[in-house]
């Protein structure tokens, strides 16, 4: 048996904040504005592993009203969806996710990105699939005021309903 949910987030650039995506640091004079990192990303991939299970989406676990995620890792957020997904006899059978920004170029940090979100879900890298397109100059990620992030993530389960 298997189930597939779909996440989305969008974060304003701003100046005096670090830019991380997938868990990762990157360098770059603007970075992601939100209560925690604001790792759109991994935000993403949390919404769309809730989805899976219908487990709700990241503002029911981690709301922006509560101080206690304000400037929180992202990962301890996937962690916690990862372990939320295994407690409902599940498990991730894969993630697909996109980056949308034209800046910066993050190519060159994929493969550290998947690595950080297979072991923050205990599964291989070769589950985790990002890719990083632009919108061709076109709405608020065209103009770079922000950075979003779409995700699927399919569960599987041998239970039966």
């Amino acid at each position: 048996m298997f189930r597939i949910g779909q996440g989305y987030d969008v974060h304003r650039l701003v100046e005096n904040c670090e830019l991380r995506l997938g868990g990762v640091l990157i360098p770059y004079p603007l970075g992601l504005s939100g209560h925690s990192d604001a790792d759109v990303l991994l935000h993403a991939i949390c919404d769309a592993l809730f989805g899976a299970v219908g487990a709700g989406d990241i503002g029911r676990h981690f709301p922006d009203s509560d101080p206690a995620h304000r400037g929180r890792s992202s990962r301890e957020f996937l962690k916690a969806a990862g372990e939320i997904v295994k407690a409902d006899g599940w498990s991730v059978s894969n993630i697909d996710a996109t980056i949308i920004t034209e800046k910066p170029k993050v190519a060159p940090y994929i493969t550290e990105m998947c690595g950080n979100i297979a072991a923050d879900l205990n599964i291989s890298p070769v589950q985790v699939n990002i890719k990083a397109t632009t919108t061709e100059r076109l709405g608020f990620t065209g103009r770079e005021e922000g950075i979003a992030a779409l995700a699927v993530a399919m569960v599987t389960s041998e239970a039966s309903e």
